[in-house]
């Protein structure tokens, strides 16, 4: 059996696979994250390793004797800093957290690290972070011994050892991400060296072993290894076989994906699409991020004082857009604005417009969000023909309806079950046992496709010019 483990922003999930890939039991521990100022985003590495805990108790209830691998997925770009004593010197702070995007610009300045990296240095990325904390809390940053993302620290717990992955490493602005190794200069442009950094592996390598206490702990064996791993995306794609050029899927999660596999490195930063190395050897991939597509559903439903399936489910068959036009900017914008001040906005508000236009507009606006994606992927010569739908946001078909038609694109749903970020890892954990490579990462079985409404193609692009047309006007107010 595998074990993969995917640390998400809201919770860390763990699932037991077996030899045929059938999910065997699964856990889930809840995570909170703590806002203490405007765009700020954090969360106490402890409590990784409390839901780890949780989930393990969890997990070997089944059995986990037979247990020859664990996977890992999780968050990307999260600056977790710790001492020369693997100490934890300060929060981890989060993808989603804006707080360092002056310092993110003045890198993005620095013509080497678009150059070296293929991609903007972006506020949530890891590299400004440090250089934030290097301004703001200097004593912090001349303890800081190793830089972990959020995965690794498990790994960490788990091994013993330092090290990451080539998807996760190319969110941190540091990586040179067609060579797939550290780049010095850009280390040096923060002020930091490459023992500062953990040890890189493939994704579907072996990066250590289970610390044999945590294995009679729960029932291991020894010699169980750990694999590189993936970023949340990367690991997400392994789980429904976007591996090769040509496979693409959307995710509606706490945040929004359009991620497009990729043989070669095509990097085109200019269009604020990330290029990042996979998480399987000399593959590559390119995606569209929106900072807020469920995240943006559960804060309506918390004003509505519904929950968000109360709210999408009486929705019934695809309508047009209607006046009402939603921005989904809570925590700034990725692709294609790289905007971190922007602030979302409903607009063409009226009388009429009820609970169930303002949710129609919140799906909507996502959706667009999504679409503006597509644009960008696009301009660099990407070609999506279909998309997989992931994520949770991808139980409403009105959702899918919406993206279907506003994209102009088949989306394919995958037959229940779970095919996210943790049964990636859970796969990569496989390949990491067995030596077996992205032949055992085939897609779902697809339950049933939804196709564009060529009757609303025209509601949906007027929409769309409408919603491109509200975020000019805002930008600079927000």
């Amino acid at each position: 059996m595998y074990i993969g483990l995917d640390l998400g922003t809201s919770g860390l999930k763990g699932i037991l696979i077996d030899d045929d890939q059938f999910i065997r039991a699964e856990a889930i521990a809840p995570l909170t994250v703590s806002r203490p100022r405007s765009g700020w985003s954090e969360q106490a590495p402890a409590d990784w390793l409390a839901a780890a805990e949780i989930v393990f108790d969890a997990l070997s209830e089944e059995g986990l004797g037979a247990v020859r691998a664990i996977g890992l997925s999780g968050q990307m770009h999260g600056a977790t800093l710790l001492d020369a004593s693997d100490q934890v010197l300060r929060p981890s702070i989060l993808w989603n957290d804006t707080r360092s995007h002056a310092e993110a610009a003045t890198l993005d300045a620095d013509p080497q690290f678009r150059a070296i990296t293929g991609n903007i240095v972006f506020p949530g990325f890891t590299a400004p972070k440090l250089v934030w904390v290097r301004n703001n809390e200097p004593e912090i940053f001349d303890k800081v011994a190793k830089v972990l993302l959020p995965k690794d620290f498990l790994r960490l717990w788990l091994t013993g050892d330092h090290v990451a992955e080539m998807s996760d490493a190319a969110g941190t602005s540091w990586l040179d991400t067609g060579g797939r190794d550290w780049s010095d200069a850009l280390l040096d442009a923060t002020e930091l060296e490459r023992n500062q950094m953990p040890r890189l592996v493939e994704g579907s390598a072996v990066s250590g072993e289970l610390r044999p206490e945590l294995a009679t702990r729960w029932g291991l064996p020894r010699g169980v290894v750990v694999a590189g791993g993936g970023g949340d995306n990367a690991a997400s794609a392994i789980g429904v076989g976007v591996v090769t050029a040509g496979h693409a899927f959307v995710s509606l999660g706490t945040s929004g994906v359009l991620f497009a596999a990729n043989d070669g490195y095509q990097p085109d930063p200019e269009t604020a699409v990330h290029t990042f190395c996979h998480a399987l050897p000399d593959t590559w991939h390119q995606m569209g991020v929106i900072l807020a597509a469920t995240d943006a559903l559960n804060w309506f439903a918390r004003i509505a004082g519904k929950s968000p399936e109360e709210l999408t489910g009486g929705l019934g068959s695809l309508r047009p857009p209607g006046k009402a036009t939603f921005l989904p900017y809570l925590g700034g914008e990725r692709t294609p604005l790289n905007d971190a001040a922007i602030r979302g906005a409903f607009t063409g508000l009226e009388h009429a417009t009820d609970t169930d236009a303002a949710t129609r507009a919140v799906l909507e606006g996502v959706t667009f969000a999504v679409r503006d994606c597509r644009d960008a992927l696009a301009a660099t010569g990407t070609r999506i023909d279909r998309l997989l739908a992931v994520g949770g946001g991808s139980k409403s078909d009105y959702w899918l309806s919406a993206v279907a038609t506003a994209l102009g694109t088949p989306v394919d749903v995958p037959v229940s079950g779970d095919f996210g970020g943790a049964f990636g890892a859970a796969r990569l954990g496989l390949m990491a046992a067995t030596g077996a490579g992205a032949e055992v990462a085939t897609q779902p079985k697809i339950d049933h496709t939804i196709d564009p409404d060529p009757s609303l193609t025209a509601a949906f692009n007027a929409g769309h010019a409408r919603y491109v047309a509200a975020r000019n006007a805002i930008r600079g107010l927000t």
